[in-house]
């Protein structure tokens, strides 16, 4: 199927009801190299300038990043005649270009969709591209363009249907991060079903059934892949649990509140959550959630280095006694290099650096820091939980931080309880 793939980006580009001729590509593809053309070298770039060096284009917006006085980024929108929208983008330092971009979102009826991006160098060479392709409801592939945006470097899955397979049962545990990259064997078979054979889990991100593995906050074309590295942890460490994926509300984290609630009627007992951020309020809906179910949460501290009580990190720095906040330490039990830590609000820090992963594409790796420390402290509590399954929430907490014990190699005041030298071998 891929091969077949690989071929038709350069006779067709397959959408839901549409199927666009090459020619009709090649048109868009010299629309984006015209914008590179036209726009790159302006020695002042604002969106009159843009719509006045593009023909038939109008400006819809224009922002300066992060401010108008000294902007390290301006991002530029117009319109086309036909319905699709440019987006031009300056990357910038004191001044000098140091990369430019320009895509084109095309326009089927239910609003612009990211489709084709060129992105230049400081000299306005167009070095690289990517381009989003759909077939059917639930594929979405992303081609690495080289920089004449046909020539296909390689492809990459963004979305992808559900696999078949069979529940094999065991404890319950939910991922609430960037998704999953479910399509890959190592987690087909432990994947959680529900009665109709579908595995369960949802696309908070999207509000779609697929949560594909992909943060696309740095945008649709730059994808960042985090929850199936994590996730391929516990699946080693945990052989016998269940896996539920659920992708993040990024656009509107009030739909957390959601996300706890779908994971307990699905019958999650634990959640993993290698994910946080600065803004206590985007929490209160997650935070009256968990209030509201015995689910234990199990949370990363975070990799800013610094202490979460002073500077707090959430939902790590949540007061709520279904949380258990863990960090990342070295084989010798000190706080690895760049980890959050907290003596109120860190819990536990195992060994979590250098850790074996196998990443969105399938391939083996090697990966640090706190995030690292939830897939195996989750694996822990849900083999916990299938030789004692009456545990309530806290109890579970109760029963990880039993097996804690100070470090040797630490000093005081970066943990409240300490840490677990081998969560495999507690």
């Amino acid at each position: 199927m891929a091969v077949l793939l690989h071929v038709c980006v350069l006779a067709c580009l397959i959408l839901p009801g549409f199927a666009v001729a090459r020619e009709v590509r090649e048109q868009h593809v010299q629309t984006v190299l015209d914008a590179v053309d036209a726009v790159c070298g302006l020695p002042e770039l604002t969106g009159l300038a843009a719509q006045s060096a593009i023909p038939g284009s109008w400006l819809i917006s224009e922002k300066h990043r992060p401010n108008i006085a000294r902007p390290r980024v301006i991002s530029i929108r117009l319109v086309m005649a036909d319905r699709s929208e440019l987006e031009i983008e300056r990357r910038q330092h004191n001044g000098q270009l140091r990369q430019f971009r320009a895509s084109l979102w095309l326009d089927h009826g239910n609003g612009p969709e990211p489709y084709l991006l060129a992105i230049a160098d400081g000299g306005c060479n167009v070095r690289s591209g990517r381009e989003i392709r759909s077939a059917g409801d639930a594929w979405q592939y992303l081609d690495q363009l080289d920089g004449d945006l046909t020539t296909v470097r390689w492809t990459e899955t963004l979305q992808a249907p559900w696999p078949g397979g069979v529940d094999k049962g065991g404890v319950r545990v939910g991922f609430i991060d960037s998704g999953l990259a479910y399509d890959l064997p190592v987690f087909r078979e432990q994947l959680a079903r529900g009665a109709d054979k579908q595995p369960l889990g949802f696309d908070y991100w999207d509000m779609d059934p697929w949560p594909y593995d992909g943060d696309v906050s740095r945008g649709r074309f730059l994808p960042i892949r985090h929850g199936t590295a994590v996730a391929s942890i516990f699946v080693r460490e945990a052989p016998d649990a269940a896996i539920v994926p659920y992708r993040y509300p990024r656009p509107d984290m009030a739909r957390l509140g959601d996300t706890v609630a779908r994971a307990a009627g699905d019958g999650v007992r634990i959640l993993a959550m290698p994910l946080g951020s600065n803004k206590k309020s985007e929490w209160a809906a997650f935070e009256a959630a968990l209030d509201a179910f015995d689910v234990l949460a199990i949370v990363s501290a975070g990799n800013n280095g610094r202490d979460i009580d002073k500077n707090p990190v959430y939902p790590a720095a949540l007061s709520s006694d279904r949380i258990l906040t863990v960090t990342s330490a070295d084989e010798f039990g000190r706080l690895a290099e760049g980890s959050n830590w907290g003596q109120t609000h860190v819990d536990v820090m195992v060994p979590a650096e250098n850790v074996q992963i196998v990443d969105f594409r399938g391939a083996s790796g090697v990966a640090s820091g706190s995030s690292y420390a939830v897939p195996r402290v989750a694996a822990l509590a849900a083999r916990l939980l299938a030789e004692r399954p009456e545990l309530t929430a806290i109890e579970l907490k109760n029963s990880i931080l039993r097996l804690a014990k100070p470090s040797p190699f630490e000093r005081d005041g970066v943990l409240s309880t300490g840490w677990i030298p081998n969560p495999l071998d507690p």
